[in-house]
């Protein structure tokens, strides 16, 4: 194998896998040291340079960096990462004062469609260039989807409020109470771009199945009937519910039919259990709540009785998959299932929905109704002045992809307004790799693994919960417990750095490492020096460090799966070629830093 290059910004990147691992590359053991040393204001701007929303996030977030975390290959509970974003938000201090705000006029305007965290994304940051950003909205306030269909009893209005006012303040035209229903006449304005973030706004039925229109005074589309309760236009429903689907939405939809009145109250859905979209600690809330989860079931009928809904029916089916791993449902032959209910929520997917988009445009969409767009860097669409973000752009995904989205729409925007291609010359990421030594053995960060395990975030009491829809449920960690969970981060940023030269290849490293991660071995091919290393290095996904050749013709080759960050080979070397340094990473913006790692 070639030397590796640790210039690569990419390279230590990828090492540190939970940062790697979320859509906007939020620098997260930076953050979550700064909260161990009750820092909890710099913690939460340095969310907020990436994630636009430490607040919302650290409630709501799909948590895709918690798979990906290392202390989940040494023990069985990954750190708690989303819950201490909250952390760093209820803790903060007054941050008005670190936000920006609008710059220098530049003389371009830009139009938002939809007001969600993928266009708030774009105007934060955009309008410190200098950008006009003019926001539509068919809502009163902003926040899009986070509005309209995250329950208040996991988002309180209040936290959604302050974040998305941190962006409209910093001049923003909002224009709320206003549906966009033709993009050609937004095109036909004086805007220099425009960015449609509007969501995934529809909600997939059953349009087919028996009984649907007979009893659709009693059967709702489980987005709409969500925005429905957030702007309290519905504020009861039936004693027994079905609620059909397996993903967020549906749990969503359950707990807060719960708190609406339903005593009985069931998801029901098509795949098995370990098979449901749905998030699993968002199951485990739902069954905390005492609703059932009904799986292997298909709809078959809506049962009606003069014209009043009564009940569902349903076929039992049991999953097969063949031998690549494709899924069959096959009905098990048994009777149909009867239900009884009184409503039924149907919340089975989203999809877009683009019928304001006329084709004088020149925006074209797949066969799927999703806008056809150059690739996933500029978002930029067949109408060269028009890009799309978040849902709207790839179809339904989460916050923190629409943040991502929106943090790249704005780099294109950017180079756009400026006469420049967006697929040619993008900026660089923001990287940094700081030596952390303090003396020879010595380093500014808690570097000795802890052996605390992960706490649950405790929770109001369960009766009062079900009172109401608009009591936060989860409590968060108090500063201790913060602490506690803060320590269990292996700061898998500060990073290995080898310097082959000064290597006497005396072993010390490979004696002391407590994964027997580094090996000094014969070079080879990559498949076979995996397998030759003291410990074979059987993920692929991971890199191996490889130095350039030794005195002896050997290499040193250290596995970076296995890797705990512990910093003893470089405690041990008797000659300082290792050492510890910070990998300080965040990705290409349009908006200059203004948040640097913490000193």
């Amino acid at each position: 194998m070639k030397p590796t290059d640790t210039n690569d910004p990419e390279y230590f990147h990828k090492v540190v896998d939970c940062q790697f691992a979320c859509p906007a590359h939020t620098p997260v053991p930076e953050y979550i040291r700064l909260i161990a040393q009750e820092r909890y204001t710099d913690a939460y701007m340095i969310n907020w340079e990436s994630n636009v929303f430490p607040g919302v996030l650290g409630r709501t977030c799909d948590r895709p960096c918690e798979p990906a975390c290392r202390r989940g290959r040494v023990e069985e509970e990954p750190v708690a990462i989303c819950r201490l974003k909250r952390v760093a938000a209820d803790f903060k201090g007054d941050v008005k004062g670190l936000m920006p705000g609008a710059g220098p006029k530049n003389g371009k305007k830009i139009a938002l469609i939809g007001g969600g965290p993928a266009s708030l994304t774009v105007a934060r940051d955009l309008a410190p260039l200098g950008y006009e950003m003019h926001l539509f909205d068919a809502q009163e306030k902003g926040g899009g989807f986070m509005r309209s269909e995250i329950p208040t009893f996991r988002l309180p209005v209040e936290v959604l409020d302050e974040e998305v006012n941190y962006v409209l303040d910093m001049g923003v035209h909002a224009h709320f109470n206003t549906y966009v229903d033709s993009l050609q006449s937004v095109l036909d304005k004086d805007y220099d771009a425009v960015f449609v973030g509007c969501g995934a706004p529809r909600g997939r039925d059953l349009p087919n199945l028996p009984g649907r229109t007979e009893a659709g005074a009693n059967i709702h589309i489980g987005l709409d009937w969500l925005a429905s309760v957030a702007f309290d236009h519905i504020k009861s429903i039936g004693k027994r519910v079905i609620v059909l689907g397996g993903g967020n939405t549906a749990m969503d939809c359950c707990r807060t039919s719960r708190r609406l009145g339903g005593e009985d109250v069931k998801v029901i859905v098509r795949s098995p259990f370990e098979d449901m979209k749905a998030s699993p600690w968002e199951k485990e809330d739902a069954i905390h709540e005492g609703i059932p989860i009904l799986d292997n079931h298909v709809p078959k009928e809506f049962v009606h009785k003069d014209g009043k809904l009564v009940g569902m029916t349903f076929e039992k089916v049991e999953a097969q998959y063949d031998k690549d791993g494709k899924r069959s449902l096959v009905p098990t032959g048994e009777d149909l299932v009867h239900v009884a209910c009184d409503d039924v929520l149907i919340a089975i997917g989203q999809e877009n929905s683009f019928p304001w988009i006329e084709k004088s445009t020149g925006v074209r969409f797949t066969s799927w109704g999703t806008p056809i767009i150059n690739d996933d860097e500029t978002f930029q669409s067949t109408n060269k002045k028009v890009f799309f973000g978040g849902d709207a752009a790839f179809g339904p995904a989460n916050i923190i992809t629409a943040v991502a989205h929106g943090h790249k729409a704005a780099v294109s925007i950017d180079m756009y307004c400026r006469g420049l291609d967006p697929e040619v010359g993008r900026p660089d990421p923001h990287v940094t790799l700081v030596s952390q030594k303090m003396g020879i053995h010595e380093w500014s960060y808690d570097s000795i693994p802890v052996t605390d395990k992960r706490e649950a975030v405790p929770l109001v009491d369960l009766e009062q919960a079900l009172k109401s829809k608009t009591l936060e449920v989860e409590l968060g960690f108090d500063a201790e417990t913060a602490f506690v969970q803060a320590e269990r981060c292996l700061n898998c940023d500060a990073q290995t750095v080898f310097t082959e030269s000064a290597c006497i290849e005396c072993d010390a490293c490979t004696d002391i490492c407590p994964t027997s991660c580094i090996s000094f071995v014969e070079n080879a091919e990559e498949p076979e020096l995996r397998q030759n290393l003291l410990v074979p290095a059987d993920n692929a996904e991971q890199d191996l460090y490889v130095s350039g050749e030794l005195p002896t013709g050997k290499v040193m080759v250290k596995d970076e799966d296995v890797c705990l960050h512990c910093g003893l080979c470089a405690e041990r070397c008797p000659t300082a070629a290792w050492d510890m340094q910070k990998f300080y990473y965040t990705m290409a913006k349009a908006a200059p830093v203004l948040v640097e790692a913490a000193e």
